[in-house]
């Protein structure tokens, strides 16, 4: 076996120091790096998956793009220089049909794959071991996650540790599958983001930062979104200001004015009530519950509300007031339920003073399908796909059920 004299700063930069010695500790399964052109995470994937082919000697990798005649120009080639990087060429053999690179000393392998013909996935054979390790670079080319989760569950068997690594160059579109995956906490998961600004000048180059700096002096959003790896949107996010993120209990109760809102359904559209907070001082919205239901009687939701939820008779819950008879149930019931007032153009104003707000922020563990619609929800577009300034009447449940619960903040004078 090789003896690697391996030196953090001659071949990644120190922004991965710490995800490397994580890696190595197994101390999680999916590594998730996403970033700006030039932040090295391809580079840097390339050197961990040879280290840990050497140090777990029964496993075995896949690599693999979404299209096959990809991949010797690019992940194939990049586990090359990776291996080249840590001095061990000569331990390694090279084949291109099939195209895999084997550790000699022990024949483990390194092998590569076009999703774009997902039988060869299943007819692997393998001369030992299994497949430890996984790489799907160019994330966000990919249909969804259920299309790689299709793959894992092909390769994560028959072992005990297992590496995921996924990468990819942020989407503009902060709808982008890709994109919201990332913020969806997972314990078993680390996400990673770079740019080339964590990379010391001398790997790049002076030219690249001479160009990265010129597009930020004449096209700036470009410049963010190219360099700088964040999905600043196409101008077509209706709640550019909408955050994920994930509140902690503590947070949680420390939230001293709560307001619910419902908006009604039956299926395909469901029934939504949200609980939210407001502080007024930073002018910020906290979404962090959520009740969902489809083909539910009115009865049986107010008993979910109150079992699950833990809503009492006293809280104020703000409906679609187009609804009587629901609201007249449900007041029939012990709730304190009040139609919303509404008036001229309240859904203009609503989603205005929703859009005026510092931030909105929605915990995606806790509430889930508010998460995606508040992210996804986008203006209506031309048959030119030109942005129009419209507000589509679909997928916007939770985002009702919110205007309702804070219509009597926005309605006040001022707001």
């Amino acid at each position: 076996m090789p003896n690697i004299d391996f030196k953090y700063s001659e071949h990644i930069i120190p922004k991965y120091y710490d995800l490397l010695d994580d890696i190595l500790d197994h101390r999680h399964t999916h590594y998730k790096l996403f970033g700006g052109r030039g932040s090295t995470k391809s580079s840097f994937i390339s050197i961990a998956i040879p280290l840990l082919l050497i140090s777990n000697p029964d496993i075995h990798a896949c690599v693999f793009r979404k299209v096959g005649n990809t991949l010797k120009s690019s992940v194939y080639g990049q586990i090359q220089w990776g291996i080249d990087q840590l001095g061990l060429w000569e331990y390694f053999r090279m084949k291109v049909n099939p195209m895999e690179i084997i550790f000699i000393p022990t024949g483990q392998k390194i092998m590569f794959f076009g999703l774009d013909d997902p039988g060869k996935i299943k007819s692997i054979k393998l001369p030992f071991g299994y497949i430890g390790i996984t790489w799907f670079e160019e994330e966000d080319q990919y249909s969804g996650e259920e299309e790689l989760r299709k793959v894992t569950q092909s390769t994560m068997r028959g072992g005990e540790k297992f590496w995921d690594f996924r990468s990819f160059n942020p989407p503009i579109s902060a709808a982008n599958w890709a994109n919201k995956d990332v913020l969806i906490p997972r314990d078993d998961t680390l996400c990673l983001k770079s740019c080339y600004l964590d990379v010391p000048k001398e790997w790049l180059g002076q030219a690249f930062f001479d160009e990265a700096e010129w597009l930020k002096e004449i096209n700036p959003k470009a410049y963010q979104h190219e360099y700088l790896g964040d999905a600043i949107g196409d101008g077509g996010n209706v709640f550019e200001n909408a955050k994920l993120v994930q509140f902690t209990d503590e947070q949680v109760e420390t939230f001293d004015k709560i307001y619910m809102g419902m908006d009604f359904g039956w299926y395909p559209d469901p029934t939504v009530w949200i609980k939210c907070y407001y502080n007024s001082n930073h002018h910020d919205l906290y979404i962090f519950d959520e009740y969902v239901a489809n083909k539910k009687r009115n009865e049986e939701i107010w008993a979910d509300l109150q079992n699950l939820k833990e809503v009492t008779t006293s809280d104020l819950i703000v409906a679609d007031s187009a609804e009587p008879k629901s609201i007249a149930d449900f007041r029939a019931y012990g709730s304190n339920m009040r139609g919303v007032e509404k008036g001229q153009n309240s859904v203009d104003y609503s989603i205005k003073w929703l859009q005026a707000l510092n931030h909105i922020y929605i915990d995606p563990v806790r509430c889930p399908f508010t998460a995606e619609e508040f992210i996804e929800y986008e203006y209506e577009r031309d048959k030119d796909d030109n942005v129009v300034s419209a507000y589509p009447d679909a997928n916007n449940h939770s985002i009702d059920a919110t205007r309702y619960a804070t219509s009597y903040i926005w309605r006040k004078k001022g707001q």
